[in-house]
């Protein structure tokens, strides 16, 4: 029996490191086999509607919403996507939060405090909200006009010696870019310019993740000809020869990703989310989760976290699973042997020190 059962284990233990081996060939030789593939939309809405009947409870649901209520200023974007996916969820609101709630939103939208906060957004970009950035700000920096200033400032200040702000010039670069036609990415001019637009924006809010601030200057200092920005006129021809495209590929498909956002959610929506993207994977999760889920993107983010949803939009393939199985096998079939032979071993001993 001990033979037959050694025999039975060093058989699993082979099978077990053959599949595995197998496995981990087919994966390395073949990139449609990725341990990770990409869910279909439809996929994406079923994952994130059977988490959301667990996570949106009425304990949950209020304490998101009071939370939101007491920040100074007042997120919008966060605040309706909220109350709206309590109703979805038929959550019942305590009606004190609810009252809360419509003071709240009389007292932000009205006239005077609209008007007053759009006058300091649109004169200093620090001081813009998400309800005022979109109206008040966006607008001016999706214009050529605003690009080519942030590189002929930069060119100045380069001449100069003074510092030179390389995030805005490396988002400057790509706004200028896609509206010179210069598309860096298989996306339309329209995306990546919006994309590098609410970039821009949401650096100047200080809500830009530090990733996506470091992907800018790397563009900057691999990609840049210092001497010919001092030159350039906004030209395809002056753009070219003052920046080295393939140093800004990666940024500029952050930027469309960024732009699928905003096209998928709306520009507010879009620039509450650009916080929680720190690379261009999570970019393109969260274009992804964006186009599938459209205006419900946000109160997934907030209900279930950023992180949980941008991984919602992925699953293990057939081939992972098989890997994985195949690992469990081999470890289990290892450790069986492995307490066999101790146990062998053990009894050996035994049976010397009782003669």
């Amino acid at each position: 029996m001990k033979r037959l059962a050694r025999a039975i284990l060093t058989a699993c233990m082979a099978g077990s490191l053959i599949l595995t081996l197998v496995a981990a060939v087919q994966i390395a030789m073949s990139d449609s086999l990725a341990p990770l593939r990409e869910r279909t939309a439809e996929e994406i809405v079923a994952v994130t509607d059977a988490m959301m009947a667990r996570a949106a409870t009425p304990e949950r649901m209020t304490e998101l919403i009071e939370s939101r209520l007491a920040a100074e200023p007042r997120n919008w974007a966060t605040l309706t996507a909220l109350r709206d996916a309590a109703t979805e969820q038929g959550v019942a609101l305590p009606p004190d939060l609810v009252a809360a709630y419509d003071r709240a939103k009389a007292e932000d939208g009205s006239l005077a405090n609209m008007a007053g906060d759009c006058a300091a957004c649109a004169w200093d970009i620090a001081k813009c909200s998400l309800s005022t950035a979109m109206v008040c700000k966006l607008p001016i920096l999706v214009t050529p006009v605003e690009d080519v200033r942030g590189v002929v400032k930069a060119g100045w200040d380069y001449l100069a010696g003074s510092d030179v702000d390389e995030v805005d010039l490396g988002l400057s670069i790509v706004g200028l870019g896609a509206t010179a036609l210069i598309l860096f990415t298989g996306g339309t001019s329209e995306t990546l310019k919006l994309g590098a637009s609410a970039a821009k924006l949401a650096r100047g809010m200080k809500i830009l993740s530090p990733g996506i601030e470091r992907m800018a200057l790397t563009a900057v200092r691999t990609g840049v000809d210092w001497k010919a920005l001092t030159r350039i006129d906004g030209s395809v021809e002056s753009l070219t020869r003052a920046v080295r495209l393939d140093a800004f590929r990666p940024l500029a498909d952050v930027a469309s990703d960024f732009g699928r956002i905003g096209t998928a959610t709306g520009p507010t929506s879009a620039l509450h989310l650009l916080r929680y993207v720190d690379d261009a994977p999570q970019a393109r999760q969260m274009a992804r989760a964006a186009e599938a889920l459209g205006p419900r993107t946000v109160a997934r983010a907030e209900v279930l976290g950023p992180a949980r949803l941008m991984r919602s939009t992925m699953r293990l393939s057939g081939t992972a699973w098989e890997l994985i199985s195949g690992l469990l096998g081999l470890i289990g079939s290892l450790t069986l042997l492995v307490i066999g032979a101790l146990k062998g071993a053990a009894f050996r001993v035994l049976r010397r020190l009782a003669r």
